[in-house]
Protein backbone atom coordinates (compact mmCIF):
# COMPACT_ATOMS: atom_id res chain seq x y z
CA UNK A 1 0.00 0.00 0.00
CA UNK A 2 2.76 1.94 1.12
CA UNK A 3 4.67 1.58 -2.25
CA UNK A 4 1.47 2.29 -4.57
CA UNK A 5 1.12 5.26 -2.77
CA UNK A 6 4.57 6.68 -3.18
CA UNK A 7 4.19 6.08 -6.98
CA UNK A 8 1.03 7.68 -7.38
CA UNK A 9 2.50 10.38 -5.76
CA UNK A 10 5.56 10.59 -8.07
CA UNK A 11 3.84 10.49 -11.05
CA UNK A 12 1.35 13.15 -9.67
CA UNK A 13 4.90 15.63 -9.11
CA UNK A 14 6.00 14.72 -12.57
CA UNK A 15 2.59 15.73 -13.95
CA UNK A 16 3.12 18.66 -12.17
CA UNK A 17 6.31 19.67 -13.19
CA UNK A 18 5.47 19.60 -16.68
CA UNK A 19 2.62 21.68 -16.38
CA UNK A 20 4.46 24.45 -15.10
CA UNK A 21 7.53 24.48 -17.98
CA UNK A 22 9.86 22.18 -15.84
CA UNK A 23 11.43 18.19 -16.62
CA UNK A 24 9.70 15.47 -15.18
CA UNK A 25 12.33 13.49 -12.45
CA UNK A 26 14.94 12.42 -14.71
CA UNK A 27 14.02 13.36 -17.47
CA UNK A 28 13.87 16.15 -20.62
CA UNK A 29 10.93 17.78 -21.42
CA UNK A 30 9.79 20.97 -23.29
CA UNK A 31 7.32 23.46 -21.80
CA UNK A 32 6.51 26.70 -20.81
CA UNK A 33 7.77 27.66 -17.67
CA UNK A 34 6.36 30.76 -15.42
CA UNK A 35 9.39 32.66 -15.59
CA UNK A 36 11.60 31.17 -17.99
CA UNK A 37 11.84 31.83 -21.56
CA UNK A 38 12.59 35.08 -23.60
CA UNK A 39 9.84 37.30 -22.99
CA UNK A 40 9.12 41.50 -22.66
CA UNK A 41 10.11 42.35 -19.05
CA UNK A 42 9.31 45.94 -17.33
CA UNK A 43 11.38 48.58 -18.91
CA UNK A 44 12.86 45.82 -20.86
CA UNK A 45 14.91 43.78 -18.92
CA UNK A 46 13.60 40.62 -17.06
CA UNK A 47 15.58 39.89 -13.54
CA UNK A 48 16.49 35.92 -13.84
CA UNK A 49 18.01 34.28 -16.93
CA UNK A 50 16.11 32.37 -19.68
CA UNK A 51 16.53 28.40 -18.95
CA UNK A 52 14.28 27.25 -16.25
CA UNK A 53 15.43 24.24 -14.24
CA UNK A 54 12.52 21.68 -12.96
CA UNK A 55 12.83 19.73 -10.10
CA UNK A 56 15.63 16.12 -9.89
CA UNK A 57 17.36 17.48 -12.47
CA UNK A 58 14.52 17.64 -15.08
CA UNK A 59 15.55 20.40 -18.10
CA UNK A 60 12.10 22.76 -19.52
CA UNK A 61 12.91 25.09 -22.24
CA UNK A 62 9.93 27.50 -21.85
CA UNK A 63 8.83 30.63 -23.91
CA UNK A 64 6.70 32.01 -21.57
CA UNK A 65 6.29 36.24 -21.16
CA UNK A 66 7.26 37.68 -17.54
CA UNK A 67 8.65 39.42 -15.05
CA UNK A 68 11.64 37.32 -14.81
CA UNK A 69 12.44 36.89 -18.73
CA UNK A 70 14.86 38.93 -20.63
CA UNK A 71 13.71 40.90 -23.47
CA UNK A 72 13.56 43.97 -25.36
CA UNK A 73 11.70 46.79 -24.18
CA UNK A 74 10.33 49.49 -26.35
CA UNK A 75 10.01 52.58 -24.90
CA UNK A 76 10.60 56.66 -25.08
CA UNK A 77 11.16 58.25 -22.24
CA UNK A 78 9.32 61.57 -21.57
CA UNK A 79 10.51 64.63 -23.55
CA UNK A 80 11.85 67.62 -21.41
CA UNK A 81 9.48 70.56 -21.29
CA UNK A 82 11.26 73.59 -21.88
CA UNK A 83 9.14 76.76 -20.21
CA UNK A 84 10.54 80.00 -21.89
CA UNK A 85 9.26 83.68 -20.76
CA UNK A 86 6.95 85.57 -23.62
CA UNK A 87 7.23 89.50 -24.19
CA UNK A 88 4.52 89.97 -22.44
CA UNK A 89 5.78 89.74 -18.32
CA UNK A 90 3.95 87.08 -16.39
CA UNK A 91 3.29 85.16 -19.57
CA UNK A 92 5.54 82.28 -21.00
CA UNK A 93 5.74 80.02 -24.05
CA UNK A 94 5.54 76.42 -23.55
CA UNK A 95 7.86 74.94 -26.39
CA UNK A 96 7.06 71.26 -27.71
CA UNK A 97 5.65 69.63 -30.45
CA UNK A 98 3.00 72.22 -30.35
CA UNK A 99 4.19 75.51 -28.59
CA UNK A 100 1.34 76.72 -26.19
CA UNK A 101 1.00 79.74 -24.33
CA UNK A 102 1.10 79.31 -20.38
CA UNK A 103 0.80 81.05 -16.85
CA UNK A 104 2.65 80.34 -13.41
CA UNK A 105 0.38 78.33 -11.76
CA UNK A 106 -0.41 80.34 -8.60
CA UNK A 107 -2.45 77.37 -7.05
CA UNK A 108 0.13 74.59 -7.59
CA UNK A 109 -1.95 71.43 -8.08
CA UNK A 110 -5.44 73.12 -8.93
CA UNK A 111 -6.86 73.11 -12.06
CA UNK A 112 -9.92 76.26 -12.74
CA UNK A 113 -11.75 74.66 -15.96
CA UNK A 114 -9.69 71.21 -16.75
CA UNK A 115 -6.91 73.20 -18.55
CA UNK A 116 -3.85 70.92 -19.03
CA UNK A 117 -1.43 71.71 -16.28
CA UNK A 118 2.85 71.44 -17.20
CA UNK A 119 5.58 70.77 -14.45
CA UNK A 120 9.22 72.35 -14.71
CA UNK A 121 12.34 72.22 -12.84
CA UNK A 122 13.81 75.39 -12.51
CA UNK A 123 17.26 75.69 -11.24
CA UNK A 124 20.35 72.91 -10.37
CA UNK A 125 21.45 70.97 -7.09
CA UNK A 126 19.81 72.08 -4.06
CA UNK A 127 18.14 75.08 -5.13
CA UNK A 128 16.14 72.96 -8.03
CA UNK A 129 12.07 73.36 -7.27
CA UNK A 130 9.94 72.30 -9.20
CA UNK A 131 7.00 74.94 -11.15
CA UNK A 132 3.78 74.07 -12.56
CA UNK A 133 2.43 76.35 -15.43
CA UNK A 134 -0.78 76.33 -16.82
CA UNK A 135 -2.33 76.34 -20.38
CA UNK A 136 -3.85 78.87 -21.94
CA UNK A 137 -6.65 78.27 -24.37
CA UNK A 138 -7.15 81.20 -26.93
CA UNK A 139 -9.91 80.03 -27.34
CA UNK A 140 -11.82 80.38 -24.08
CA UNK A 141 -10.05 83.56 -23.47
CA UNK A 142 -9.80 86.84 -25.46
CA UNK A 143 -6.82 87.75 -23.94
CA UNK A 144 -4.81 84.99 -24.58
CA UNK A 145 -6.49 85.71 -28.21
CA UNK A 146 -5.02 88.65 -28.14
CA UNK A 147 -1.34 87.58 -27.29
CA UNK A 148 -1.24 85.00 -29.79
CA UNK A 149 -2.75 87.42 -32.54
CA UNK A 150 0.31 89.58 -31.87
CA UNK A 151 -0.84 92.74 -30.01
CA UNK A 152 1.91 95.05 -28.60
CA UNK A 153 0.58 95.43 -25.34
CA UNK A 154 -1.82 93.93 -23.14
CA UNK A 155 -1.17 96.67 -20.20
CA UNK A 156 -1.12 93.28 -17.72
CA UNK A 157 1.94 92.50 -15.45
CA UNK A 158 2.88 91.49 -12.50
CA UNK A 159 1.89 93.60 -9.04
CA UNK A 160 -0.84 95.27 -11.96
CA UNK A 161 -4.14 96.20 -10.14
CA UNK A 162 -6.84 95.17 -12.95
CA UNK A 163 -10.73 95.78 -13.21
CA UNK A 164 -12.09 93.07 -14.67
CA UNK A 165 -15.85 93.43 -16.51
CA UNK A 166 -17.27 90.70 -17.25
CA UNK A 167 -15.50 87.98 -15.12
CA UNK A 168 -18.21 84.98 -16.43
CA UNK A 169 -17.06 81.72 -14.65
CA UNK A 170 -13.44 83.07 -13.83
CA UNK A 171 -12.03 81.08 -16.61
CA UNK A 172 -9.88 84.31 -18.11
CA UNK A 173 -9.63 85.58 -14.45
CA UNK A 174 -7.64 82.91 -13.27
CA UNK A 175 -5.03 83.36 -15.71
CA UNK A 176 -4.94 87.02 -14.68
CA UNK A 177 -4.66 86.12 -11.32
CA UNK A 178 -1.20 84.21 -12.34
CA UNK A 179 0.21 86.79 -14.00
CA UNK A 180 -0.61 89.66 -11.49
CA UNK A 181 0.76 87.50 -8.83
CA UNK A 182 0.45 87.84 -4.91
CA UNK A 183 1.99 91.16 -5.38
CA UNK A 184 -1.25 92.27 -8.15
CA UNK A 185 -5.12 91.93 -7.54
CA UNK A 186 -8.19 91.63 -9.80
CA UNK A 187 -11.56 93.26 -8.78
CA UNK A 188 -13.74 90.91 -11.13
CA UNK A 189 -17.49 91.78 -11.93
CA UNK A 190 -20.18 89.80 -12.81
CA UNK A 191 -23.46 90.68 -13.07
CA UNK A 192 -24.89 86.74 -13.44
CA UNK A 193 -25.59 85.49 -10.00
CA UNK A 194 -25.07 81.72 -11.22
CA UNK A 195 -21.49 82.78 -13.47
CA UNK A 196 -20.76 84.28 -10.20
CA UNK A 197 -20.92 81.16 -7.62
CA UNK A 198 -18.32 79.46 -10.00
CA UNK A 199 -16.37 82.71 -9.81
CA UNK A 200 -16.98 82.95 -6.21
CA UNK A 201 -15.24 79.27 -6.04
CA UNK A 202 -12.33 80.32 -7.70
CA UNK A 203 -12.14 83.40 -5.45
CA UNK A 204 -11.92 81.03 -2.40
CA UNK A 205 -8.65 79.56 -3.56
CA UNK A 206 -7.13 82.62 -5.07
CA UNK A 207 -6.52 85.43 -2.81
CA UNK A 208 -5.81 88.08 -5.22
CA UNK A 209 -9.32 87.68 -6.80
CA UNK A 210 -12.08 90.14 -5.30
CA UNK A 211 -15.45 88.93 -6.60
CA UNK A 212 -18.08 91.27 -7.05
CA UNK A 213 -21.31 90.13 -8.18
CA UNK A 214 -22.91 93.51 -9.59
CA UNK A 215 -24.05 95.27 -12.96
CA UNK A 216 -21.08 97.30 -14.26
CA UNK A 217 -23.72 99.79 -15.36
CA UNK A 218 -23.82 101.02 -11.85
CA UNK A 219 -20.14 101.29 -10.41
CA UNK A 220 -21.36 103.65 -7.94
CA UNK A 221 -23.04 100.46 -6.28
CA UNK A 222 -19.21 99.04 -5.67
CA UNK A 223 -17.12 101.85 -5.74
CA UNK A 224 -16.10 101.41 -1.58
CA UNK A 225 -14.70 97.58 -2.97
CA UNK A 226 -11.96 99.52 -5.20
CA UNK A 227 -8.89 101.39 -5.06
CA UNK A 228 -7.67 102.95 -7.93
CA UNK A 229 -6.44 100.24 -11.04
CA UNK A 230 -3.89 100.46 -13.62
CA UNK A 231 -5.94 98.79 -16.20
CA UNK A 232 -9.62 97.97 -16.79
CA UNK A 233 -10.51 94.85 -19.09
CA UNK A 234 -13.72 94.89 -20.62
CA UNK A 235 -15.82 91.44 -22.08
CA UNK A 236 -19.58 92.72 -21.47
CA UNK A 237 -20.65 92.07 -24.80
CA UNK A 238 -23.12 94.58 -24.63
CA UNK A 239 -24.83 97.72 -27.30
CA UNK A 240 -23.45 100.14 -24.58
CA UNK A 241 -20.09 98.83 -24.15
CA UNK A 242 -18.06 102.33 -24.66
CA UNK A 243 -19.79 103.18 -21.89
CA UNK A 244 -19.77 101.09 -19.76
CA UNK A 245 -16.04 101.08 -19.75
CA UNK A 246 -16.04 105.19 -19.43
CA UNK A 247 -18.22 104.84 -16.28
CA UNK A 248 -15.98 102.69 -14.44
CA UNK A 249 -13.10 104.37 -16.00
CA UNK A 250 -14.17 107.41 -14.75
CA UNK A 251 -14.08 106.44 -11.14
CA UNK A 252 -11.46 103.40 -11.26
CA UNK A 253 -9.01 104.01 -13.80
CA UNK A 254 -5.89 106.26 -12.96
CA UNK A 255 -4.88 108.65 -15.51
CA UNK A 256 -2.58 107.54 -18.49
CA UNK A 257 -3.67 104.05 -17.24
CA UNK A 258 -5.03 101.36 -19.88
CA UNK A 259 -8.04 99.80 -21.17
CA UNK A 260 -8.19 96.79 -22.84
CA UNK A 261 -11.82 96.21 -24.85
CA UNK A 262 -12.66 92.73 -25.90
CA UNK A 263 -15.53 94.10 -29.00
CA UNK A 264 -18.49 91.69 -30.29
CA UNK A 265 -19.96 93.44 -32.78
CA UNK A 266 -23.12 91.61 -33.56
CA UNK A 267 -23.80 92.28 -29.64
CA UNK A 268 -23.44 95.86 -31.17
CA UNK A 269 -25.15 96.29 -34.45
CA UNK A 270 -25.65 93.03 -36.27
CA UNK A 271 -26.59 95.03 -39.83
CA UNK A 272 -23.54 96.40 -39.94
CA UNK A 273 -19.95 95.53 -40.99
CA UNK A 274 -18.07 94.56 -38.37
CA UNK A 275 -15.08 97.44 -39.24
CA UNK A 276 -17.97 99.96 -38.94
CA UNK A 277 -18.92 99.07 -35.33
CA UNK A 278 -15.08 98.71 -34.27
CA UNK A 279 -14.89 102.43 -35.99
CA UNK A 280 -17.78 103.48 -34.14
CA UNK A 281 -16.40 102.27 -30.22
CA UNK A 282 -12.90 103.47 -30.93
CA UNK A 283 -14.82 107.00 -31.76
CA UNK A 284 -17.40 106.72 -28.46
CA UNK A 285 -13.84 106.38 -26.39
CA UNK A 286 -12.18 109.13 -27.60
CA UNK A 287 -14.78 111.26 -26.54
CA UNK A 288 -14.38 109.89 -23.30
CA UNK A 289 -11.15 111.07 -23.06
CA UNK A 290 -9.11 108.13 -24.20
CA UNK A 291 -6.49 107.54 -26.76
CA UNK A 292 -6.66 104.16 -29.14
CA UNK A 293 -3.36 102.75 -29.40
CA UNK A 294 -4.07 99.81 -30.69
CA UNK A 295 -6.82 97.66 -32.77
CA UNK A 296 -6.85 94.02 -33.40
CA UNK A 297 -9.09 91.42 -34.80
CA UNK A 298 -9.34 87.71 -32.76
CA UNK A 299 -9.57 85.87 -36.31
CA UNK A 300 -9.24 82.93 -35.80
CA UNK A 301 -10.23 82.17 -32.47
CA UNK A 302 -13.01 84.44 -32.44
CA UNK A 303 -15.38 86.02 -35.42
CA UNK A 304 -16.08 89.17 -35.53
CA UNK A 305 -14.60 90.32 -32.68
CA UNK A 306 -11.68 92.78 -31.94
CA UNK A 307 -9.80 93.92 -28.90
CA UNK A 308 -8.96 97.94 -28.70
CA UNK A 309 -6.36 98.65 -26.29
CA UNK A 310 -6.71 102.34 -25.09
CA UNK A 311 -5.00 104.97 -22.65
CA UNK A 312 -7.07 106.81 -20.68
CA UNK A 313 -6.35 110.47 -20.21
CA UNK A 314 -2.77 110.35 -21.42
CA UNK A 315 -0.26 113.40 -20.68
CA UNK A 316 0.10 116.44 -23.20
CA UNK A 317 3.52 116.31 -24.97
CA UNK A 318 4.95 120.32 -24.00
CA UNK A 319 5.15 122.51 -26.91
CA UNK A 320 9.08 122.33 -27.76
CA UNK A 321 9.55 126.27 -28.47
CA UNK A 322 11.87 126.86 -31.87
Amino acid sequence: MGLTSAIAKDESMGLSLRLRGGGAPDSKGKGKGKDSGKGKGKDGKGKDSGKGKGKDGGKGKGKGKGKDGKGKGKGKGAAKQIVEPHRHKGVYIARGKEDVLVTKNMVVGDAVYGEKRIAVEEGEGETKTKVEYRVWNPFRSKIAAAILGGVDQIAIQPGSKVLYLGAASGTSVSHVSDIVGEEGCVYAVEFSHRSGRDLINVAKKRTNIIPIIEDARHPSKYRMLIGMVDCVFADVAQPDQARIVALNSHLFLKNEGHTVISIKANCIDSTAPAEHVFAKEVQKLQAEGFKALEQLTLEPYERDHAVVVAQYRPAKKAKTSA
